[in-house]
């Protein structure tokens, strides 16, 4: 296995070619920032990109037939295929399908609430993750509630996890589904845990006919993901945890399983900033390489990990065996939370902000059935680099 400290070396140019594209991180040399699983930062292309749009193009889409009001229509049908091919679509727009949302929020609530009701029938059964983000639990609820106001009474269970991986229990899934199960939603990348939920495994355990969601808010713009080799009916992502602005995001389709998707109400005016920021980050993090931001990240993680194992009063959130500098299970993707034994969480974030470090300590917004105490998540992207690491671990290691 190739260690964390030979991927740094060896992608190091490329790193700080990379971190010389953001005009923040620049900017503020005595601050590292560490919260990206919250938003990230915005290369300088995504910048210039607004900015020329907002003075050379800014209309209305799919309203005027003046050049503006064209060209606007134009980028906005362009990045909806854009999305599709950065997803690894093998067919993009011929059934599937992009549309446009404020954020992975909107996005999975818009599947609840839009497509859901269409696709459930009385007794069905559907499966939700209430140790993820509740963005990716609460809506599947008021689906419920607003089926059974008209009469079709739905059963949601718990998506079961392994307590020892943190990883879902995929032979528990398998004695859960029933010829009534119609439904699963699931995480591609753990918010709090960083490790990759291998979905592969899920649609394993539910066959080869149950719709399949997938919140990638921690996977768009921090590793490959491939809709095709993945075999889900639904890709949700937040533009501004992909390089974009905020306001920004989308929903992929598959439309083979259930009913087609289509949002429901009247469109109104799309974000066309934010679609123009999101074509421009797609292309930044494609020309960047989402297999080595991957390893990157990873990378740093690993360090991470690997000295917060060397500090006895520091317990790290998820699974122990991929705490091991030889371990050979995976290892995090770029996301690592962790709680000191005599100091709170949020206590401890503010001491870390005092010495430039940000990071966020809070519940991280897990459903009803993660974590009961608050932590500190570190979460990293290619503008980070194993010095900030180690600055970290040199302030946790001077706390007692």
């Amino acid at each position: 296995m190739t260690t964390p400290d030979r991927i740094i070396a060896e992608l190091h140019d490329w790193h700080r070619a990379l971190r010389a594209q953001f005009p923040i991180i620049t900017g503020n040399p005595d601050q590292a920032y560490l919260d990206s699983a919250a938003t990230s930062q915005k290369p300088r292309a995504v910048l210039d990109a607004v900015q020329r749009y907002l003075t050379t193009a800014n209309a209305n889409a799919g309203r005027g037939t003046y050049t503006w009001a064209n060209a606007t229509t134009a980028l906005v049908d362009r990045t909806r295929a854009r999305v599709a091919r950065f997803l690894g679509d093998p067919a993009p727009q011929e059934r599937s399908g992009v549309h446009f949302v404020s954020g992975a929020t909107e996005g999975l609530r818009a599947v609840a609430l839009d497509w859901l009701p269409r696709h459930l029938r009385d007794g069905d059964e559907i499966v939700v993750p209430f140790a993820d983000h509740q963005a990716n639990a609460l809506p599947w609820l008021e689906a419920q509630r607003l089926l059974a106001r008209q009469g079709t009474h739905v059963t949601v269970r718990e998506l079961p996890y392994d307590p020892a991986s943190h990883d879902y229990d995929h032979r528990a899934l398998t004695r859960l589904v029933t010829p009534r199960t119609a439904f699963v939603a699931a995480t591609h990348v753990h918010h709090v845990y960083g490790g990759d939920m291998n979905v592969h495994r899920i649609r394993a355990a539910v066959g080869p006919d149950v719709p399949i969601c997938l919140d990638a808010a921690q996977s768009v713009g921090h590793l490959p993901v491939d809709v095709g080799a993945l075999d889900v009916d639904f890709v949700v992502f937040s533009g501004h945890k992909a390089m974009a602005l905020p306001g920004t995001g989308a929903v992929w389709a598959r439309n083979t399983r259930g009913p087609a998707f289509a949002p429901g109400g009247w469109a109104g005016t799309p974000n066309t900033s934010g679609i123009a920021g999101l074509e421009a980050a797609l292309d930044w993090l494609d020309a960047a390489g989402p297999d080595r931001i991957q390893r990157w990240n990873t990378a740093l993680a690993a360090r991470l990990t690997d000295g917060l194992r060397g500090l006895a009063r520091y317990e790290v959130l998820g699974c122990q065996r991929s705490l091991a500098a030889d371990s050979e299970v995976q290892r995090r993707e770029g996301i690592v939370t962790f709680r000191h034994e005599g100091i709170g969480s949020n206590d401890l974030g503010f001491v870390l902000a005092s010495h430039g470090l940000m990071v966020r300590a809070d519940g991280h917004c897990q459903g009803r059935a993660g974590e009961s105490e608050s932590s500190v998540r570190v979460s990293l992207h290619v503008y980070n680099g194993p010095e900030e690491v180690d600055r970290l671990l040199t302030v946790l290691a001077g706390l007692r």
